[in-house]
């Protein structure tokens, strides 16, 4: 059964009301599947990509299962990154106030004294697990009453090493609590650590609906080393593009690349993990404004950054793993609008970039790039070692190719 409103997922009037302020009355499909299991008391597991809506397919239960009378904090939200963490705060905090609730954040690199105090008077805390580990320890917070417990991006945690950590974490919280995760994959180690954390859980996995998804034009773009950074100021000179974000491997490499953009007159910030807060609330600020229409970013500092109007994804430095790919990508092309994902590939890496998305069903744009040839040419690279191989992701999307320089094709792919 559809359910076309809020309220026809139990959720109460005043929280619906709230959220038509905002001009959301519809519900997305993943706050369709998970809103009632939330509300009826089911642990969950969520399987649902970046920009699905699933902030407030918790976030609503969330606050609807807590009472202005609850010990505080009686519900803990648990992110990667300090972004992600500010904007789950910044969705959940109109719908909290609503409820005479209160919501706090809790990240690295800002104040701890003025965090603990929030924190311990919030209802609901919307913490990276590093800072929350540091109150704790401290003595600042007691997690002996939470009883509801989110883990968000759980794939991405753990990527970053954070296990130990939310193992501590988890078991500071009350045994009987309600466990949510939400995952990109609910595979692998992520579903190992699930059906600890869980019990009898309800699952639901979720991709987006063609209309919701947009079009992605994918493209592979052959170019030397020394060649990356004139052809990256020429495609940032395209007329038709709007918001740019652009994706390196390293720190200094996305300080490096603004400072030659910058020389080139292309208005750029970087965003990475050793820049402030504030200088990161600055750079994402600016940008989401568009009063700088380029943002540098590391695949770490980029997590968490949902930001209206991104036309263009470049790869400058090709990511990691297919996973990655879909991810970086995956930040255009949002609610049903179209846009570019642009990867620039080196001789030396063709190999390595054609292993990494040979499942993503992107054949054609790699042969428009050149990429396949050079693949399959030989398996050592000029300098003589052999070169890299890369994991596949799942996910089949139907590309349309058109050709031009490098390879374009509209797919679904990177719609996450």
């Amino acid at each position: 059964m559809k359910h076309e409103t809020f309220a026809d997922l139990g959720v109460s009037e005043v929280v619906s009301s709230e959220l038509a302020k905002r001009e959301i009355t519809q519900p997305f499909a993943v706050q369709q599947m998970v809103i009632p299991d939330i509300l009826a008391g089911h642990d969950l597991l969520a399987k649902s990509p970046t920009g699905s809506g699933k902030t407030l397919a918790f976030g609503v239960p969330l606050v609807e299962l807590l009472k202005d009378s609850d010990a505080r904090p009686s519900a803990l939200v648990l992110a990667p990154t300090r972004e992600l963490a500010l904007q789950i705060v910044e969705d959940l905090r109109p719908i909290a106030h609503a409820r005479a609730l209160s919501i706090a954040a809790v990240y690295g690199g800002a104040g701890i004294v003025k965090q603990a105090r929030l924190a311990a008077k919030a209802h609901i805390v919307v913490a990276t697990p590093g800072r929350l580990i540091d109150l704790i320890e401290r003595k600042d917070i007691s997690l002996g009453q939470v009883r509801l417990l989110v883990l968000d991006e759980a794939d991405r945690m753990l990527d970053m090493g954070f296990r130990p950590v939310v193992d501590k974490i988890v078991r500071l919280t009350r045994s009987e609590r309600q466990t949510m995760l939400f995952s990109a994959t609910l595979e692998g180690e992520v579903g190992r650590l699930a059906k600890v954390y869980t019990k009898d859980a309800r699952r639901h996995e979720h991709v987006h609906s063609a209309e919701r998804s947009g079009k992605v034009e994918h493209r592979f773009l052959k170019v030397s080393h020394e060649g990356k950074v004139g052809r990256l100021v020429s495609e940032l000179a395209e007329a038709e593009r709007g918001l740019t974000l652009v994706f390196v491997r390293t720190k200094r490499g996305a300080d490096r690349l603004v400072k030659k953009l910058t020389a080139s007159k292309v208005r750029a910030v970087a965003m990475h993990g050793d820049k402030s807060q504030a200088q990161r609330e600055r750079a994402l600020a600016s940008f989401e404004s568009g009063k700088v229409d380029t943002l540098v970013a590391t695949d770490v500092a980029a997590r968490g950054i949902d930001v209206a109007g991104i036309t263009h994804v470049i790869n400058f430095d090709i990511p990691a793993t297919g996973e990655d790919y879909v991810h970086r990508i995956g930040r255009t092309a949002r609610a049903g609008a179209s846009g570019v994902g642009l990867t620039f590939v080196s001789h030396d890496q063709a190999h390595e970039m054609v292993g990494m998305v040979r499942d993503l069903g992107l054949h054609r744009e790699l042969e428009l790039g050149g990429l396949m040839s050079d693949a399959t040419r030989g398996r050592e690279r000029p300098d003589g070692r052999p070169a890299g191989r890369g994991g596949g992701f799942n996910g089949r999307p139907s590309p349309r190719g058109r050709g031009r320089s490098g390879s374009r094709g509209r797919s679904s792919a990177g719609s996450r």
